[in-house]
């Protein structure tokens, strides 16, 4: 029986494929080259993060999996009169990139409402592009700017004003987030919120006022960036096609990047089941083209073992199939253990409540076999997680359940040695690159040089894996996380890290590769260019391992394959592109400015698109619901946090 046939059976007979494959030995090519290939790619410089790190010159894919990789001689054995032949160019190919550790799902349902501040270069550049969006912006919605960007990656290497955003914004409201730290709105948005001198801020929080107590438009999270992400919350959503199409144009965006797969860490306000339902529809109408592995995040503070037990009870992890499954619980497990990593404010100090609460909620899940993740940003929280971890595991043991620290950013050798016991892994993301300059303000630059300890990870034989934390805080562009493994230096160019903990191109891209299945318990399925694993792939557009460092964070795919399907194509393989998405509704900024900034890539706006929307006079916005104080608590949702 072929393996192809083999798989039929396997999956007629109720096996997922994650079974088949995990911890299956192939060899380079299977012996029988009877089996022909439906597509082969030749002439390229394939990276194929196969256990030797080898380089080969020819892929084949046979339906949805790699049939064989090796010598152009090698692969054209499984050519017939029907295999579709490209030639690759001499092209470098990676397989496709997976972000462990991102809010895909979040993300697609308003990528089409955010103006993307992400990579461009200056502040100049970036308050031209919110004037020409606020001019085509209609009522009631508004212009919004959230995170992805931070003001050292500008010439100018600050913030813009909040009069330099009402000047170029006037009557449309205007929402601008940086990093974690605060929010900058407009008078505009303020009216919309209802924010004026009475209104009280959630604990930890600031609303910044004048000299005559009335708001400036600025809010600081203190650290709880509560006040931050409930705020936006407000803002108009799409209706439920437009939530299609930007979550398609998001997907596509991941796959201009190279991304074929990502783990989804839920997020506050995203609520299961009901929130999934547009990339259920997505799924179930074979349109996902990245491939999403998702996690559940409680969402009610002080009832989180409810929400567990309820998904517990309608949910399996490992429930889907290889493009949508169920990955397990987290990133919030319970909020009283939310270490907020807002490198501006000084470490919070976790409640004491917090062990009892998280105690009940791991006891649960690992009684049901739910593999979970954690935010858990300090080595000061990790030891008390730890401490909780050891002793549920005492009474329940972990065994293989692929749980997960998320972020770990300070952890210590110590507590590494303790996850590693425990069968842990470590989840790591390039929130560093963006906040790194003010990590070495109020920690200093021998405490930065280890922030995440990457290298001591990996030499502990501790599972690690990259991921972006896209899109709140850093940019969801998975090669600026790969220029900051490889050059140690934040998107500003601040040296972060000495040589001991900056990693090689190869590994770098490993942790993004091969190395990220383990998190979603795929090891074997994805991840390299091997036979019989799944065939998503991306053709570079430039060179990863020769480009200088800094060319690293510009670097994109010109060829993205998912499931042995083009799914993006540009330059040379432009007449592999799959038919052109319009975008819903037409005023949106990926209408205008697409996503990721890339000085190369100019959009060039159709005769519709270049017609600006016209300014309709604002109506006159009705406060949200204020009591006679001027209180938002209803707002602020009882410190439900969405900051991740």
């Amino acid at each position: 029986m072929s393996r192809r046939e083999f798989l039929k059976w396997a999956l007629a007979a109720g096996l997922s494929t994650r079974l088949i494959d995990r911890g299956k030995s192939w060899a380079q090519n299977p012996a029988d080259t009877a089996q022909k290939a439906d597509w082969i790619l030749h002439n390229g410089r394939i990276v194929t993060q196969d256990g030797r790190r080898s380089f080969a010159k020819a892929v084949a894919i046979q339906g949805n999996r790699f049939l064989a990789v090796g010598t152009e001689k090698e692969v054209m054995a499984y050519r017939s009169d029907r295999t579709q032949m490209t030639d690759l160019n001499g092209r470098t190919v990676i397989p496709g990139l997976n972000d462990s550790h991102t809010h895909l799902i979040r993300g697609g349902l308003n990528y089409n409402l955010e103006l993307r501040w992400d990579g461009v270069p200056s502040l100049t550049d970036a308050l031209q592009m919110l004037k020409e969006q606020a001019l085509r912006t209609p009522a009631p919605q508004w212009v919004r700017v959230i995170g992805g960007w931070n003001e050292f990656q500008f010439a100018e290497r600050r913030m813009p004003t909040l009069a330099e955003i009402n000047a170029v914004s006037q009557d449309v409201p205007v929402f601008v987030l940086h990093l974690y730290d605060r929010a900058l709105l407009n008078r505009a948005a303020l009216q919309a919120l209802g924010i004026n001198g009475r209104t009280p801020p959630p604990p930890n929080s600031v609303i910044e006022k004048d000299s005559n107590g009335n708001p400036t438009g600025m809010l600081v999270a203190t650290p709880n960036a509560t006040i931050l992400y409930q705020a936006i919350a407000q803002g108009p959503t799409l209706g439920a096609a437009d939530q299609i199409n930007s979550s398609r144009h998001y997907m596509r965006e991941m796959n201009r990047l190279g991304i074929t797969s990502v783990i989804d860490a839920g997020g506050g306000g995203q609520n299961y089941p009901q929130d999934y339902q547009i990339i259920d529809q997505l799924h179930k109408d074979g349109l996902m083209t990245v491939r999403v592995a998702y996690n559940l995040f409680t969402q009610n503070p002080g009832a989180e073992k409810g929400d567990f037990e309820r998904w517990i009870d309608i949910a399996k992890p490992g429930q889907g199939d290889d493009f949508y499954q169920l990955n397990g619980a987290g990133e919030m497990l319970v909020f009283s253990a939310a270490d907020f990593e807002d490198f501006t404010e000084a470490r919070p100090t976790l409640g004491a409540d917090m062990e009892a609460n998280l105690t009940e909620v791991i006891q649960l899940l690992a009684a049901n076999r739910w593999p979970f993740r954690l935010h858990a940003t300090y080595d000061e929280s990790i030891s008390r997680f730890l401490n909780i971890f050891e002793t549920v595991n005492r009474e329940i043991p972990f065994g293989d359940m692929h749980w997960i620290l998320d972020h770990a950013e300070t952890i210590s050798d110590r507590n590494i040695e303790r996850v590693k016991a425990l069968g842990g892994g470590i989840a790591i993301q390039h929130r560093m690159a963006y906040q790194g300059e003010y990590f070495i303000n109020r920690y200093g630059a021998e405490a930065a040089g280890r922030t995440p300890p990457i290298k001591r990870i990996m030499a502990m034989d501790v599972p690690i894996s990259g991921g972006t934390d896209g899109t709140r805080v850093a940019s969801y562009n998975p090669w600026v996380g790969l220029y900051w493994l490889v050059s140690g230096k934040t998107v500003g160019g601040t040296p972060l890290y000495p040589e001991a903990n900056r990693l090689d191109r190869m590994e770098a891209l490993r942790l993004y590769t091969t190395a990220a299945a383990w998190f979603s318990n795929q090891e074997g399925n994805k991840g390299a260019i091997v036979p019989g694993q799944l065939a998503d792939l991306a053709v570079l557009s430039e060179d990863f391992f020769s480009v200088p460092e800094d060319r690293i964070k510009h670097l994109e795919s010109v060829l993205t394959i998912v499931d042995g399907k083009p799914v993006y194509a540009s330059a040379d393989f432009s007449s592999l592109s799959p038919p052109p998405l319009p975008v819903s509704p037409d005023w949106s900024p990926v209408n205008y400015f697409g996503g990721y900034h890339n000085a190369s890539r100019i959009l060039v706006p159709s005769a519709n698109q270049s017609r600006l929307v016209s300014r309709r006079v604002m109506p006159q916005n009705q406060p949200i619901n204020l009591s006679s104080t001027g209180s938002l608590s209803h707002i602020w949702g009882g410190l439900v946090c969405a900051c991740c």
